[in-house]
């Protein structure tokens, strides 16, 4: 799989860049189309869409799936690097493409990432091999050594730290408003 290595977000800036380079106007539609898995019929005013079903855009997952693998971050570490990178309270700079999230919906969002990881962790080991050309790679088989067993991770100390540490975070957020 010579593509499979390669997140949509990367992918996307390729496929936009080939379209540009070499004059293809066609790649255009592959740019502007809605992700979908197609599962659910499409019809004149419905279509599935990846990113509203998982409640998670592709450059959110990106940056999930950089921060799990390369920086090695679980649970409770994505959500301190999270809360500050996506914080609704940052100065907002010309550069700056993240989006604005209260540190609940980051919490939430870092929470079901983990959640949808561990209960698809096992299917990456079927995966038809890809060409590893980037340290992100989802390339199970020898590249990616944590388990591919998990259990829930409702109950798991990390998610029970992040609620502690939220709590904390509404509180000074709320005394700063005060």
């Amino acid at each position: 799989n010579p593509i499979g290595s390669i997140d949509k977000a990367d992918l996307k800036r390729f496929i936009a860049w080939a379209e540009t380079n070499f004059g293809i106007p066609c790649l255009h539609e592959f740019l502007t189309a809605v992700p979908t898995a197609e599962l659910e019929p499409i019809t004149s005013d419905y279509v599935q869409s990846d990113e509203a079903d998982m409640g998670m855009t592709y450059q959110e997952l990106t940056i999930f799936g950089r921060l799990r693998k390369l920086n090695k971050l679980g649970p409770f570490g994505m959500f301190q690097r999270l809360v500050h990178d996506w914080s609704i309270d940052r100065v907002k700079t010309p550069e700056d493409d993240a989006p604005y999230y209260t540190p609940a919906q980051v919490a939430d969002k870092v929470k079901k990432f983990f959640h949808f990881y561990a209960i698809n962790r096992h299917k990456m080991t079927t995966l038809t091999p890809a060409l590893h050309c980037n340290d992100y790679s989802p390339d199970d088989n020898r590249f990616d050594l944590r388990p591919f067993l998990y259990p829930p991770f409702w109950k798991s100390w990390s998610f029970k730290r992040i609620d502690m540490e939220l709590e904390k975070i509404e509180k000074k957020r709320a005394n700063r408003k005060q």
